[in-house]
């Protein structure tokens, strides 16, 4: 395709607020003001006139639609293979991901607290977030090397924006300092293995860097942003504490993935109540700004979900139809809750997802760590230690109300629909979290309309089944993995994925009351029903 012409059909697909963001993100390449950009073909032109972008060189369009989020359009241009390039600086970014999360709400209270600090007329209801960090920037109010006033405010609205800023600012240590290179790298299910090593370096120093980094290098590679030194220091020493405490009492624990089990210890599930189980069920999609199908046979997961974890003990919390905003405000409700008198945590998501993300019923994405950070041992401290378990089935769309279509490369049509969610950011980064996705990287998973999807069905069917044998529930989610991929869609399959940061077994209390009765048409569905 004709590079010009390919820019036109860029520009046409994107919004004005796509072209502001660009705009925005091109500020330092273009070396002025983002507001005198008029269009889409204003700001590809600028960039042709520096050289930053031509048939040659369209690294830095991938980049910046990939920064907005625009994936489809990026695979609809067949840009996909290009390769992936660094161009806009990670300040920039920043910048424009905490815009992405400031509500209108809490935009308003951000302009308050800035009553002294900018020209009211900056601060008028119609100022976006990008244009007050803009004039914050023109103020030097804020700079790549000094965003201590966006940390005071976020910590006043909305604290787990900071969490963001740690990273970005983790990020920008040089690249010699290990405990940064290292930590930045998603730890395993094995993460407890080898970070024996790193405590002894963080405090010891010697010899162990070079084991550290030798054992670390088997994890996995996919690139994550970095944790910050903080979050790294409070992970060791958490683990540290653990350990101590498990060797004073007797009980050796295991370090290496090959150490028999018995020598795990077990998380303590004594509370009279186990925990808040949120659901969050997305069905209709009718108000999307992206086109998205409703979610047949989604309810029958929610009900199975709600009778299999209230069988187990917990506090069901369901909630349907959730836009981007709803959701990111039931999270953060729960994660400010006392969580003291609870053994764990269970947060079920079903809905349509994308790479990193699921899907409000409005459209807009929420990122998968927007979901599990808030509940992390510095965020919510009445979880630490504790079991945050996170279930994910995500549809990544396009089905059809009568015929369901496989959402896959081939468009072949089934009787099943597809749930996926790509795991890239998927990887849990603090302790004590699992995470089931019901599909590995790439790849999609089924939902049959009728029967609920394979995923969900099997996990509900098997805690049913093993929790009374006393299993433990990694035990579980590998037989959920069994049961799932020996069924079928035609001639496409299925492999879920748990990955975890736990450190110990987690064995849920076999209840005294008889379990669920999971109707036929309830357990894990058939391809051919």
């Amino acid at each position: 395709m004709d590079f010009q012409k390919l820019l036109l059909d860029v520009g046409k697909a994107l919004s004005r607020d796509d072209i502001k963001a660009l705009a925005f993100l091109c500020t330092d390449l273009l070396g002025r003001n983002p507001n005198s950009v008029e269009s889409a073909s204003d700001l590809f032109s600028r960039l042709e006139d520096q050289d930053r972008l031509s048939s040659e060189k369209p690294h830095l369009l991938k980049e910046l639609l990939l920064t907005i989020q625009r994936h489809r359009l990026v695979r609809e241009l067949r840009l996909s293979d290009l390769a992936t390039t660094s161009l806009i600086s990670p300040y920039r970014k920043l910048l424009y991901y905490l815009s992405e999360e400031i509500t209108d709400d809490l935009l308003r209270e951000v302009k308050f607290l800035l009553n002294k600090a900018l020209p009211r007329r900056k601060l008028e209801d119609n100022v976006t977030t990008l244009e007050v960090f803009m004039e914050m920037e023109h103020l030097d109010v804020i700079s790549d090397t000094n965003l201590d006033t966006l940390e005071n405010i976020f910590q006043s609205v909305c604290p787990m924006l900071n969490g963001e800023i740690r990273r970005y600012k983790a990020q920008q240590v040089p690249n010699t300092n290990l405990i940064a290179q290292e930590m930045s790298r998603p730890r395993s299910s094995s993460f407890p293995s080898q970070v024996h090593a790193f405590i002894n370096y963080l405090f010891h120093g010697g010899d162990e860097c070079e084991a550290l980094a030798q054992n670390l290098s088997s994890l996995h590679t996919e690139a994550r942003r970095c944790a910050s030194l903080e979050e790294v220091k409070h992970y060791a020493l958490e683990y540290s504490s653990s350990q101590e405490n498990t060797n004073s009492s007797g009980k050796q624990t295991s370090q290496t993935t090959n150490t028999h089990t018995e020598g795990l210890g077990t998380y303590p599930m004594t509370s009279a109540k186990r925990g808040i189980c949120l659901i969050i069920n997305n069905y209709n999609f009718s108000e999307s700004r992206v086109e998205l199908k409703k979610r047949e046979g989604t309810m029958i997961d929610e009900k199975c979900l709600q009778e299999v974890f209230e069988w187990l003990g917990f506090e069901v919390q369901t909630h349907r139809d959730c836009g981007k905003r709803q959701i990111l405000s039931l999270v953060s409700e729960l994660s400010r809750r006392d969580h003291s008198q609870m053994d764990c945590f269970v947060c079920c998501v079903l809905s349509h997802g994308l790479e990193g993300a699921v899907y409000g019923v409005d459209g807009q994405e929420v990122k998968l760590r927007q979901l599990t950070d808030p509940f992390d041992g510095l965020n919510c401290p009445s979880l630490a230690e504790k079991p945050k378990l996170f279930f994910i089935q995500a549809c990544q769309g396009s089905v059809e109300q009568r015929a369901v279509y496989i959402e896959a490369d081939s468009g072949a049509p089934s009787r099943i629909c597809s749930d996926a969610v790509r795991a890239r950011d998927s990887i849990p980064s603090k302790a004590d979290v699992l995470l089931g996705m019901a599909t590995v990287p790439l790849f999609v998973s089924y939902r049959d309309k009728t029967n609920g999807a394979w995923f969900i069905q099997s996990l509900c069917q098997n805690l049913v089944q093993m929790v009374p044998r006393e299993c433990d529930l990694v035990s579980i989610m590998t037989k959920v993995n069994a049961d799932v991929s020996k069924k079928n869609a035609g001639s496409y399959k299925q492999m879920p994925q748990p990955s975890f940061s736990l450190r110990k077994k987690v064995v849920f209390p076999v209840p005294k009351s008889s379990p669920p009765n999971l109707r036929p048409e309830l357990q894990v569905c058939s391809h051919n029903k």
